[in-house]
């Protein structure tokens, strides 16, 4: 599912990873990008289900863990869900993107290891999780980058590490094409699709 998506994708990030150097500080322990919740596709929900699917069967006490932390964050963010809570789909509308800027900015990442600051489904992340840190363009057409990549790099060294431009449009391809095969619309939130594996 997607795979030519996740190496084109990975290729592309290795590739920036190359020419960003010592500018990404990117490594496990740090997670500070894995606490807020951010939408996620369908597809990057299944491919995490997949993995939480495959963690069941090699390591089913770390995959109980990461059910647990599901279960906890959905308690959590259950009240104040800008979507429909049966399906887990965020609401696509101008007053439900309003309500999520300010929606869970302090939730960890369901597969988030609080206590090593590392992903337990690492090999089966969201698309975002996986270029997130080289510099990328934001649909404003701005280059943005993690706040604690690039610090002391001057524009010139930020655009020369920038992640290929086409990773967008390719992302939103295959996103398109699972939704169609699968009758779905909208994003999710990990937590939403993790429920219920």
């Amino acid at each position: 599912m997607g795979q030519s998506l996740i190496q084109i994708v990975d290729a592309a990030v290795a590739d920036a990873y190359r020419r960003g150097g010592a500018h990404l500080v990117c490594r496990p322990g740090c997670s500070q990008c894995c606490v807020g919740v951010f939408p996620i596709a369908h597809e990057d929900g299944a491919r995490l289900r997949e993995g939480l699917e495959a963690l069941t069967q090699t390591d089913p006490e770390r995959a109980a863990r990461i059910r647990a932390r599901v279960a906890d964050s959905l308690t959590r963010l259950g009240p104040w869900f800008p979507g429909d809570l049966a399906t887990g789909i965020l609401n696509e509308d101008h007053e439900a993107a309003i309500l999520f800027e300010e929606f869970a900015n302090d939730e960890p990442c369901p597969v988030l290891d609080l206590e090593h600051g590392t992903c337990d489904l690492y090999e089966h992340r969201p698309i975002l999780c996986r270029t997130f840190g080289p510099p990328m363009r934001t649909e404003e057409g701005n280059l943005a980058t993690c706040e604690l990549c690039f610090i002391h790099a001057s524009t010139e060294e930020i655009a020369a590490c920038e992640l290929d431009p086409a990773i967008p449009a390719e992302e939103e391809t295959s996103n398109e094409a699972f939704n169609a095969a699968h009758g779905l619309r909208g994003q999710t939130l990990i937590a939403y699709a993790l429920r219920g594996v």
